[in-house]
């Protein structure tokens, strides 16, 4: 599939280039406009997530925790479900330790136990704090390991392949882990070469990681055009009751598409960016140049874009940038212990978006 994907979006990736050159990396615009996030038409069938390493972890958790809502997720260098575990500081040990680079001759270390996993899963079901996971049975999950990545061993994201498998056929699951990218988004066309993990960790593989996740979510899908469409900065505070704590950027951002502005009912797909890939220190490298948005175009579907931001705390009257100093979103619990439930700070604000995005607020 992936060589005729391929030789498909030549034209259209030639004709996006200079988009990219143009604006990939910039800084928001002086007189770029911050928007309220409109109400459109989105198909409430057709709602899917992505992310990648951190944003990978986002991902899969929005995904599980509104597993009634989501109908496929792409996970790129993560792991299962609640992989950190509750307790500081067990949660940061198995954080930085197991859940991403692990040394397997060191006692304790490891790929995730998706015994627990699962554990917490049903146990939060049952407690109603998520969705219940049988609503996860119809869906479509794509996943992602780079054979350069140092930072996210493939046994990781392997590991979140056989937590879904709990509840998927195999044959809705498809896990890519051939291409010689480092630990960032692999494009065919933009970015870094393709086996560093460096900044904006956005790297040229001559592989279109987000063509081909969203086309096993929405198979089958047209043939990416340019992104004309409308690239909107938009006010995200509203939907965070303190977005400093909740450690989110002021901003976020979405690609709309001309039809979906135009009133036509589109499908809406979340792309969580991963640490150190938040506007204010990549730009626009992401939410522009990772590959969603000509695909976008073509095919009917609003791109969200929430932004994290890094969480500082004032320690004796000086200002530190800690627990998040990288700007990642949250998977192992500086925001709280319900990161991976429906009452976690980041998922409450992410499905306050979707829910204005598809006017049911």
């Amino acid at each position: 599939m992936g060589s005729d994907i391929h030789g498909r979006r030549l034209t259209a990736a030639l004709a996006a280039a200079m988009l990219l050159v143009l604006g990939a990396g910039a800084p928001l615009a002086a007189d770029q406009a911050v928007e309220r996030l409109p109400r459109l038409a989105v198909d409430p069938a057709g709602i899917t997530v992505s992310g990648i390493s951190a944003g990978g972890y986002m991902a899969l958790h929005f995904h599980v925790a509104h597993a009634a809502l989501v109908s496929g997720a792409a996970v790129i260098a993560a792991g299962p479900y609640h992989c950190a575990g509750d307790g500081y500081p067990r949660n940061l040990h198995r954080a930085l330790n197991v859940c991403t680079n692990y040394l397997e001759w060191v006692p304790f270390f490891g790929p995730p136990d998706i015994g627990r996993s699962l554990a917490e899963t049903r146990k939060q079901a049952e407690a109603g704090a998520i969705d219940d996971p049988a609503h996860l049975g119809d869906d479509r999950v794509f996943l992602f390991s780079g054979t350069f990545d140092r930072k996210v061993p493939s046994a990781v994201v392997t590991a979140a392949g056989e937590y879904y498998r709990t509840w998927l056929d195999a044959d809705r699951i498809r896990l890519v882990d051939s291409v010689p990218v480092g630990h960032a988004m692999a494009t065919d066309g933009f970015g870094n070469v393709c086996t560093t993990s460096e900044h904006p960790w956005v790297n040229d593989c001559g592989y279109d990681t987000a063509g081909e996740l969203l086309d096993h979510l929405y198979p089958p899908l047209a043939d990416p055009v340019v992104a004309d469409g409308t690239l909107l900065a938009f006010d995200q505070t509203e939907f965070a009751e303190d977005v400093r704590e909740a450690s989110l950027n002021r901003v976020g951002f979405a690609y709309v598409p001309n039809a979906c502005a135009e009133g036509a009912t589109c499908r809406l797909h979340i792309a969580f960016h991963g640490c150190q890939q938040y506007h204010d220190n990549i730009g626009d490298a992401f939410y522009r140049g990772a590959g969603y948005n000509g695909w976008a175009e073509a095919n009917g579907i609003i791109v969200l874009y929430p932004q994290a931001a890094p969480l500082e705390r004032s320690i004796l009257g000086i200002s530190l940038k800690w627990p998040n100093p990288l700007g990642c979103f949250d998977w192992w619990g500086f925001t709280g212990p319900d990161v991976h439930l429906q009452s976690g700070a980041q998922i409450r604000a992410v499905k306050a978006m979707v829910d204005r995005l598809a006017g049911w607020d």
